[in-house]
């Protein structure tokens, strides 16, 4: 159990080593379980990063001297089932107070003690206290104390550097008025850029990188965690992103926020317009294009080539409530898509409920898709042979005039400049992010309202 090689003693804040104590002899911890527990339980230390007790050594000067023995050869050891127990925390120390019976004497004048005929509790033959004469520093020591003050440094130093970025965001040296605001990331003020960036904070904070996941994959990015974080705060790189997609600069974060409002929201902040003449309405459809590269694979080519825009294209379906916010947003399929077919892919029809009203351009073909619903379609008459009706032109431009709204919220879209130029094929894994975002984006952008020609008499939508 003792060594005499180069040591030094385990217990927390002693400075006895074989080097400064060559008389001291100093002791492994036993192999068997239980000892073992009860060395470092005797010693306050707990095993963790800061302490092994593998290879640690107590020095014999913890020992009582009935647990220590000389062998013939001369050489100290422990006896048998030893625990090293001879530290300050359990032994008697003098109280640095004197008693209440001196403080008594003397501001009375007389000896209590010997007035009551008794000792007062005190052993005149016992030792009132022991002063262990050792290298040590143990008396506001706590059990574990070193490693919680460490873990606490780490913490403060962590504060200290999220404070230090905070006072050095990047945006306050693009953005010194609501006007940088709005050419930068299309928000009209400051104050709606950081209530917006209040609301997706929770979700930015857990966030996984794009590059990570396409790398690791979902599976397995579900089990890693979020990405580290990195030296940039989180809210100057949401800006980047807005610098990236509303003034196009080259250089992406958003968290899950709910669009789709529920028929009572939407009967709430439905127009005086809508209430009138198509209370039913539940969402305006309509599908916008985005130019992309052209592939020089044939078939990714023929898929993707859009007869409309006459180029390659990627096409997505918005949906906008009455009141003008959008609450729907499908993902870009190829431009070759029909709208009939991105109505049914896109998922709309399962957010739909019985006795709503969909209105739409006449391209959509889905009267029987909704009806699977309980939904009716509202587009504007077919052309037919005859001319129209007085009551089926009143109707033509009764939609139109309704239906300009989902017309406006997709020309705010097209008004982030990154979608000015084509689309580089580069950034197909996350188009459908930058995309999605900036739909988003633009119900912070002020309220949409109808333009002067719905204000004008309209007649009744069947």
């Amino acid at each position: 159990m003792a060594s005499r090689s180069k040591a030094w003693c385990c217990v927390p804040q002693c400075t006895n080593s074989k080097q400064k104590q060559p008389y001291l002899t100093f002791h492994k911890f036993p192999r068997d379980d239980d000892r073992r527990r009860a060395w470092i339980w005797a010693i306050k230390r707990e095993e963790g990063p800061q302490f092994n007790a593998d290879g640690a050594q107590v020095c014999s000067i913890h020992f009582s001297s009935g647990d220590m023995l000389t062998t013939a050869g001369g050489l100290t050891k422990i006896k048998q089932g030893a625990t090293p127990s001879v530290f300050p925390w359990v032994t008697a120390r003098p109280s640095a107070r004197r008693s209440v019976y001196e403080r008594s004497t003397e501001r009375l004048g007389f000896d209590v003690c010997s007035s009551e005929g008794g000792s007062c509790g005190r052993d005149d033959g016992a030792v009132v206290g022991v002063s262990v004469g050792l290298d040590h520093d143990y008396l506001q020591q706590t059990p574990g104390a070193l490693d919680v003050a460490l873990a606490r440094i780490e913490e403060l130093e962590a504060q200290v550097r999220r404070l230090t970025l905070v006072q050095e965001l990047q945006l306050s040296r693009y953005c010194v008025s609501d006007g940088d605001f709005r050419f930068y990331t299309r928000f009209p003020s400051e104050s709606i850029f950081r209530k917006f960036w209040q609301a997706i904070e929770p979700s930015a904070s857990v966030l996984v990188y794009w590059s990570k996941a396409q790398r690791m994959g979902l599976e397995a990015m579900a089990e890693t965690g979020p990405s580290p974080q990195r030296k940039l705060p989180l809210i100057d790189e949401f800006f980047l992103y807005c610098l990236h997609t509303a003034v196009g600069l080259k250089e992406k974060i958003l968290g899950q926020m709910p669009l789709w409002l529920t028929r009572g929201e939407v009967r709430r902040r439905q127009p005086q317009k809508f209430r009138e003449f198509c209370p039913d309405v539940r969402v305006i459809l309509d599908c916008t294009e985005l130019r992309c590269e052209t592939p020089s694979a044939l078939t990714l080519h023929s898929s993707t080539y859009s007869t409309y825009k006459s180029h390659t294209t990627f096409k997505g379906l918005i949906g906008v409530s009455p009141s003008g916010t959008v609450t729907f947003v499908s993902k870009l399929y190829s431009g070759g898509i029909s709208d009939k077919e991105i109505t049914r892919k896109s998922g709309i029809l399962g957010l739909l409920e019985n006795g709503d009203a969909v209105m739409a351009d006449k391209g959509f073909l889905i009267e029987n898709m909704l009806s699977t619903v309980g939904a009716k379609l509202i587009i504007p008459p077919f052309k037919h042979k005859a001319q129209f009706s007085r009551q089926e032109t009143e109707q033509t431009q009764a939609i139109a005039r309704l239906r300009v709204l989902v017309e406006r919220v997709i020309r705010r879209v097209k008004e982030f400049h990154i979608f000015d130029t084509v689309i580089p094929l580069t950034v197909a894994g996350s188009i459908n992010q930058i995309w999605t975002n900036c739909c988003v984006l633009v119900n912070f952008q002020g309220p949409m309202e109808l333009d002067h020609a719905a204000e004008v008499a309209t007649p009744s939508v069947p």
